[in-house]
């Protein structure tokens, strides 16, 4: 039960109505990858960066404590200013920056919560969750990444897959509902201007982005198998598929998105 001082916040599946504020700190429960990002949260601090939550301990009930980040999250329906441009390209220079302060962290020993596939671990440790209501704002610019749990051994690739995914978004269009239909290809471009992803990466960023939609939706369709109730009741009100017809629409897609990245 809440005490009067703790107010949920909103947003994510995986710890729904577990997350609460008290004062200018977060509350999250603890995991069994809680220590390994708690060494990156700790190393981001000792490099200066200041876009993550600091880690402040554990408190009484046994939940992590974070300092609270002041801004908003994107959360359906979508506000104007966070479907813009510019709140695009300011989400792919914040993601640059994470990686610039992340890439010198190797760690060793820890236990990470979910891995990625071989082909998109290069040494560097993803955020591997950038959504939209991972990403704090203000003034309609992106200035803190939270919710570091699938954070784990990736790369630059496949984090900027994950986070053009959503935010292009990579879908078919009748499955857009707000002002980026029609703008995929030209959001998925940007993005990978925004951030200047090598040329290398531009070559592989189509193929990363659809499986990074394929290991997305296993994470959530393991889940609703294993009973938990949200990752079930969205996994069973329409991802299914969703998925399905998204897979359909890379395949389709592939050649045309390669070609607009690379030309």
């Amino acid at each position: 039960m809440l005490s009067d001082a703790e107010t949920v916040l909103l947003g994510g599946t995986a710890n729904r109505g577990f997350v609460v504020r008290i004062g200018d700190t977060v509350r999250r429960p603890l995991r069994a990858s809680s220590g390994a990002t708690h060494a990156l949260l700790e190393y981001l601090e000792r490099v200066g960066f200041e876009g993550a939550p600091r880690l402040l301990g554990v408190d009484e009930h046994g939940r992590e404590v974070l300092s609270y980040l002041p801004g908003e999250t994107v959360q359906a329906p979508y506000p104007a200013w966070s479907m813009t441009d510019a709140a695009l390209d300011s989400v792919a220079v914040l993601l640059r920056d994470y990686h610039q302060a992340v890439a010198d962290f190797r760690p060793v020993g820890l236990e990470w919560a979910e891995p990625v596939p071989d082909a998109y671990v290069d040494g560097l440790i993803g955020h591997n969750d950038p959504n939209l209501d991972n990403v704090v704002f203000r003034d309609g610019v992106a200035v803190a990444l939270i919710d570091f749990d699938l954070a784990g051994p990736g790369s630059a690739l496949w984090d900027v897959a994950t986070a053009v995914r959503l935010w292009a978004p990579l879908r078919p269009d009748a499955d857009i509902h707000d002002v980026r239909r029609g703008r995929s290809p030209e959001r998925l471009r940007r993005f990978a201007d925004s951030y200047g992803l090598s040329e290398p990466d531009r070559a592989r960023l189509v193929q990363a982005a659809a499986e990074n939609h394929v290991w997305c939706m296993d994470y959530v369709r393991r889940g609703a198998e294993t009973g938990h109730p949200w990752f079930h009741q969205r996994w069973t009100t329409g991802e299914s598929e969703l998925t399905d017809r998204t897979n359909t629409w890379f395949t389709q897609s592939a050649r045309t998105l390669h070609q607009i990245l690379v030309r």
